[in-house]
């Protein structure tokens, strides 16, 4: 099972991925948005902002976010660890319930290009 510091290392890079980017993916990772990463396993939740093409975690906190944010993103540890080391596709991960992504209709749209 990951570890919290696993995880945390998982979205630095997952942002270090994003603001590297480039074409679509780079326009997708330009979102301005709040965002969270509950852990299903461990029951945390990385709390934080997309902004610049970064995903800044501002607060980690037990259980579930306490407040809604605009993206929200449900897995265990292990799971992260694997999407963001490429051994687990997103939109194969996402569509077994595997793992949970919860945003606006025009967020979700826009995210697609990150698939």
């Amino acid at each position: 099972m990951a570890t919290i510091e696993e995880c945390r290392a998982a979205l630095e890079k997952l942002s270090d991925n994003m603001q590297h980017a480039e074409g679509d993916v780079r326009s997708a990772a330009a979102l301005d948005r709040s965002v969270s990463c509950h852990i299903t396993d461990l029951d945390v939740t990385f709390a934080g902002r997309l902004q610049g093409g970064r995903i800044h975690v501002h607060d980690t906190v037990q259980g579930p976010p306490a407040e809604k944010a605009q993206i929200r993103l449900a897995m265990t540890g292990d799971d992260l660890v694997a999407l963001v080391d490429g051994e687990l596709h997103f939109a194969k991960a996402w569509g077994s319930g595997r793992v949970k992504l919860h945003a606006g209709v025009r967020d979700l749209l826009v995210l697609r290009k990150l698939l």
